[in-house]
């Protein structure tokens, strides 16, 4: 799961309100998919040059995330390299082009879950929307914990004279 923190949160809820707005949207459209929308976003490259890249190896998201290389060089590779910067993993995104992963689903009710579909807007807008309420969660959690290590440190330094 994707480290949590305010940008790609906030990166999400963009995606979310793009989509929601009308952004051009085309689930085999390597720009205008799941992972391209958030591209988008996430690398300010536009959904003509998310394809453009895309279309100099072959297959759809999934299958150039799993031959993704940080080292090679090519576009979609350093594009991909972008977006992990944010705190996603490879597993993120394969998740996000297939609606798929366990962390966010287990937060959908059953009905619903059975019922997504990685190819309609509204599941996308939907799943994204649970995503950035976990992330947040977690962040937020996070922070806590670090509240309470900080204010249990100020306890123990000795008093100033």
């Amino acid at each position: 799961m994707a480290t949590p923190n305010p940008e790609l949160i906030a990166a999400i809820e963009r995606t979310i309100s793009n989509l929601q707005s009308g952004a051009s949207y085309q689930w085999g459209h390597m720009g205008a998919c799941n992972c391209g929308n958030l591209a988008q976003e996430l690398t300010k490259f536009s959904k003509a040059e998310i394809h453009q890249f895309a279309m100099q190896r072959h297959g759809d998201w999934n299958e150039q995330l799993i031959d993704y290389c940080p080292t090679s060089g090519y576009p979609m590779d350093l594009m991909v390299n972008k977006m992990l910067e944010f705190g996603l993993t490879i597993d993120d995104l394969s998740h996000l082009e297939r609606l798929s992963d366990p962390a966010i689903l287990s937060r959908i009710e059953k009905e619903k879950r059975d019922q997504l579909n990685k190819n309609r807007r509204e599941d996308v807008i939907f799943y994204l929307q649970v995503w950035a309420n976990l992330l947040r969660e977690k962040w937020l959690g996070e922070q806590d914990i670090l509240d309470e290590i900080i204010s249990e440190k100020k306890l123990k330094l000795p008093a100033l004279v």
